[in-house]
């Protein structure tokens, strides 16, 4: 059952069940009025009904008073009642103009004012408060001499038990179908809440995050079990509280207070690091709340590390794609217009350029335009691997193949890259000795893994970068000509960036607007030392500067010729590794970041949690 119908007599009850005939399923038709209506209610509210509907305004009222807590419907007395009621009135009078003493409760006569002046007649009023006030009510009436009365049920009754002509407002079955219908919508829409609340219930409980929300009052609304867990406090210790008292380390307060939203700041809570964000909850303009987050710093450290391991245990994956490259120049348009060309075929592809130009942001943007995007890209760099551990690298080994091979083997790049695309980084720096293996796996596409006498099919287009004159190794004898020929199918050479210094302006409004917060602007004399600057470390080169810029600008100051020039200067010093930052370096950024130590760590290259311990033993982190 969902709705639960309480007629105030007979014949309204049978009317009800005549309408509703075909709807017995779903609703319980009862015959109650005022206080006999009291008991039935509040069974049915046990039993779980979801609406009540009330025909008459005096049980309604008494039900509301009595602390019901289901929903209560009441039925409206149609204007075409009404005026029916009135007919009869002066019906029985047998006059056209009698003096009618309405006597009712309030909310039974809504509307019947405005009839009377149209039917020219004389209605006096007596309103009701509770059921005993029709003796009274009556006296008065006959009093100022009302000839007939008009009423609910409990009107009548008392009218007819004193010999006084009386008619009964009734409720035709319109006015029942109108009061079902809004009982039905009250129904559904109690269920849609119900459904959401539930939602709203899982996703608190089985966050992997701490959740906590303040109202406006700073008191706390919202504690899920992660936060139960994360800060030692029960949920119900601290429902109802203010949150400075509970969990003052998460400062929502002061986020109330400001408005501002703040994300993944680091706060100490006991013994553990924390992620805090909070958000104002805004409607209308106006601050309502706070919602704030709260992450564990080791198990995110976990989870990044988990990761990682999932990403190479699959197979290397491609970041970049031709979208991502920065600039308008013609030079760069014409090596984005080869590099898609070629991507269309499944040629070996030689890339070369200096340092810094992007050439794995390339090997990564054919990958992905390819009709191998959907296999691994694996990339490795030749000049950072010794000679015995790049071969094992490269071609994977046997159990057992040297002293600490991983039991059960490894395979090798090539393997790993099976189906996909290899980057050899810095071929040239490839030993002599690995060449002419290199050489065999590319001709033959297959691979013998060390120590081991199974030869494995390999299907894996290959790409090579490189920054060094391959053509002088070849002829000084450092590269074996047969291998260069096979890499050097597809040659792109990709231009420096001062080849193209048109680029250098978007590429530093990106840079700059990357790292976050409000980027400085750079006077014309400024923009125009850095087009007009060599270089030699190209667009790497060009977003360490940047870096340095965000961490050194003064916020609202234009940046003019001489601090471009310094920045340039130092540039081409040693500059200690990020890692390292100074105090002065850190509290620049945090000054850039707002006080943010994730947008702080962006800036200065190193890891948030990095800079968290770096601020602790600096004694800067209060």
């Amino acid at each position: 059952m969902s709705i639960l119908f309480i007629a105030p007599s007979a014949e309204m009850a049978r009317t009800a069940r005549k309408v509703f005939a075909d709807e017995t399923d779903q609703m319980e038709i009862v015959e109650a009025l005022l206080s006999t209506a009291l008991p039935v209610a509040r069974r049915a509210q046990t039993g779980g009904v979801d609406a009540i509907v009330i025909t008459r305004g005096g049980t309604a009222l008494l039900l509301k008073k009595a602390g019901i807590m289901a929903p209560i419907v009441e039925i409206p007395i149609a204007a075409e009642d009404m005026v029916q009621a009135v007919a009869e009135a002066c019906q029985l009078a047998g006059k056209d103009d009698p003096r009618i003493g309405v006597v009712a409760f309030p909310n039974m006569t809504l509307g019947l004012e405005a009839f009377a002046p149209l039917l020219r007649i004389d209605l006096r009023y007596y309103p009701l408060e509770l059921e005993e006030d029709v003796h009274q009510a009556l006296d008065l009436a006959l009093a100022d001499g009302v000839e007939v009365v008009l009423g609910g049920v409990i009107t009548s009754k008392v009218a007819e038990e004193r010999g006084i002509p009386a008619v009964l407002l009734q409720c035709g079955p319109n006015s029942f179908r109108l009061a079902v219908q809004e009982a039905q919508r009250i129904v559904d829409a109690r269920w849609l809440e119900k459904q959401q609340a539930e939602e709203f219930k899982a996703i608190l409980d089985y966050a992997h995050e701490g959740i906590v929300a303040i109202n406006r009052e700073g008191r706390i609304t919202v504690f899920n079990p992660v936060t139960e867990r994360l800060t030692g406090v029960h949920a119900g210790d601290a429902l109802g509280r203010p949150a400075r008292d509970v969990i003052p380390e998460a400062r929502l307060t002061e986020a109330l207070a400001s408005g501002r939203q703040e994300l993944s700041e680091m706060v100490s809570l006991g013994e553990k690091d924390m992620l805090v964000s909070r958000v104002p909850i805004m409607v209308d303009g106006q601050i309502m709340g706070v919602v704030g987050t709260l992450q564990d710093v080791t198990r995110i450290i976990r989870a990044e590390s988990k990761i990682r391991q999932e990403a190479n245990r699959k197979g290397h994956v491609a970041r970049f794609r031709f979208s991502d490259l920065r600039g308008e120049s013609p030079a760069l348009m014409e090596a984005v217009r080869l590099a898609k060309g070629y991507s269309a075929t499944d040629s070996a592809i030689l890339l070369q350029g200096e340092t810094g130009v992007g050439k794995e942001i390339f090997a990564q943007s054919i990958h992905h335009e390819s009709g191998r995007s959907k296999g691994p890209f694996v990339a490795v760099n030749c000049a950072a691997l010794p000679e015995s551990l790049l071969e094992s690298e490269l071609f994977g080994y046997a159990e057992g193949a040297f002293t600490g091979a991983r039991k059960g083997g490894k395979p090798g790049l090539f393997e790993l890259a099976h189906g996909g695309t290899l980057l050899l980084d810095e071929v040239s720096e490839i030993p002599l000795s690995l060449q002419g293996r290199l050489l065999r796996v590319l001709q033959e596409r297959e691979v013998m893994r060390l120590g081991h006498d199974r030869v494995i099919k390999v299907d894996v287009r290959v790409i090579c970068a490189t920054n060094r004159d391959l053509d002088r190794h070849v002829k000084d004898g450092h590269f074996r000509v047969d291998l260069f020929y096979r890499l050097n199918v597809l040659s792109l050479r990709i231009p420096s960036l001062r080849e193209r210094p048109v680029d250098v302006p978007v590429l530093v409004d990106h840079f700059l607007v990357r790292q976050g917060g409000e980027p400085p602007h750079l006077s014309e004399g400024a923009m125009e030392l850095l087009m007009s600057h060599p270089w030699p470390g190209n667009v790497r080169e060009l977003e360490n500067w940047c870096h340095r810029l965000m961490v050194t600008a003064d916020h609202g100051k234009e940046v003019g010729t001489q601090t471009a020039a310094r920045l340039l200067e130092s540039s081409q010093r040693q500059t200690p590794s990020r890692d390292r930052s100074t105090p002065e370096e850190i509290q620049r950024a945090l000054r850039q970041a707002g006080g943010n130590l994730h947008r702080a760590a962006e800036i200065l290259g190193i890891h948030r949690v990095t800079l968290w311990r770096r601020l602790k033993k600096t004694g800067q982190q209060n």
